[in-house]
């Protein structure tokens, strides 16, 4: 009987010992479930501390060389190529022959169209002198010094047609390219050659709609090719265009005189004074990753108290990255770098880094 009533009582301790347990993980649970729940009603979010910075205001540019001047020289009439006078890499003159066309047959042109001209001279003769004694009409005097004019032309068309048969370069330069080799046929308008002028060169590049209006003709500009990167150059904006491109990036191009060593096609960086020949300006900046719905829109988010506050600044130039902020900020406010898109007014945000 003692034992059963032992039993009873280690049973009952027992069982007591385990609702206490028990009560007390739904307790613990209940508090990491509350937890988790404020956890989850917050934002993540990435933030950076609103400072002033040096920021180098000058604005760079990338682009490629191209040649001042390049043409693909053509032919004007048709023919066989008897000659070719010059190879690739040849430097030729503006006027030079650089292949001929067969022209024995515009030669028998030329020679039919003399004595044309020849018999249309001494029909006007007679014509004239016929006139001054009454033997022809007006009309009849008119008709023939209209055939005397049109064998003229006729003469200077078969000059034309012998002139042509000499392909001639059209501006001074390098033979970048050959197209053509003797015994070809060649039509009208065929390309034969293609000649560069790389004397001087035009670095082409895209400028930024922000920085145009800082820049103009003329200006001196210094330049960084990547080839050659123990080597200086500059160059004069010579072009900015007067419409952007559909990136709101203005065309713009910067003459190089050539020392010898740059080619066309060369990739290179220009270099934009922006602020008056200072290469720094202290100023309260924060990264355009910031701004909701992009730069101009002036708005973003700072931490208040565990939440995200909307605000809107006035923002100045953007350089790279950076924003420079004019007023709206003192500097020392966190600004929300991203998230934002999660984000409304007033809501709790839990700060990632």
């Amino acid at each position: 009987m003692k034992k059963t009533l032992i039993y009873i009582i280690v049973a009952a301790v027992l069982v007591g010992l385990a609702a206490y347990k028990i009560a007390g993980n739904k307790e613990k649970q209940t508090k990491e479930v509350q937890e988790v729940a404020k956890q989850v009603d917050k934002i993540n979010v990435n933030v950076v501390t609103v400072s002033r910075e040096n920021i180098d205001t000058d604005y760079s540019a990338n682009g490629t060389f191209i040649p001042k001047q390049e043409s693909n020289q053509s032919s004007e009439i048709s023919g066989r190529i008897v000659s070719v006078l010059v190879k690739e890499g040849s430097r030729v003159g503006a006027g030079q022959v650089l292949a001929t066309i067969k022209k024995d047959a515009i030669e028998v042109d030329v020679t039919q169209a003399q004595n044309n001209l020849q018999n249309a001279i001494s029909d006007n003769q007679r014509y004239e002198n016929a006139f001054k004694t009454g033997g022809v009409t007006k009309q009849q005097l008119d008709n023939s010094r209209l055939q005397l004019r049109n064998a003229q032309a006729a003469v200077r068309a078969q000059g034309v047609r012998v002139n042509d048969a000499s392909i001639r370069a059209g501006i001074s330069g390098t033979i970048n390219k050959k197209m053509v080799e003797p015994g070809m046929v060649v039509a009208p308008g065929t390309a034969l050659f293609e000649i560069v002028n790389i004397n001087s060169l035009k670095l082409s590049v895209l400028v930024d709609e922000s920085q145009i209006g800082k820049i103009q003709l003329g200006q001196e500009v210094p330049i960084k090719v990547n080839v050659l990167p123990d080597e200086s150059f500059s160059g004069r904006i010579t072009f900015i265009a007067p419409k952007s491109d559909a990136s709101l990036n203005f065309p713009v191009e910067i003459e190089v005189q050539n020392r010898g060593n740059l080619k066309a096609g060369m990739y290179a960086t220009a270099t934009f004074k922006t602020n008056n020949g200072a290469e720094t300006q202290n100023m309260l900046t924060v990264p355009a990753e910031a701004f909701v719905n992009g730069v101009s829109s002036g708005q973003l988010f700072i931490v208040s108290n565990g939440t995200a506050k909307l605000i809107t600044v006035q923002t100045g130039k953007v350089y790279g990255d950076k924003v420079q902020i004019i007023s709206g900020l003192k500097g020392g406010e966190q600004v929300i770098t991203s998230g934002q898109i999660n984000l409304d007014n007033g809501s709790k945000i839990n700060i990632v880094k």
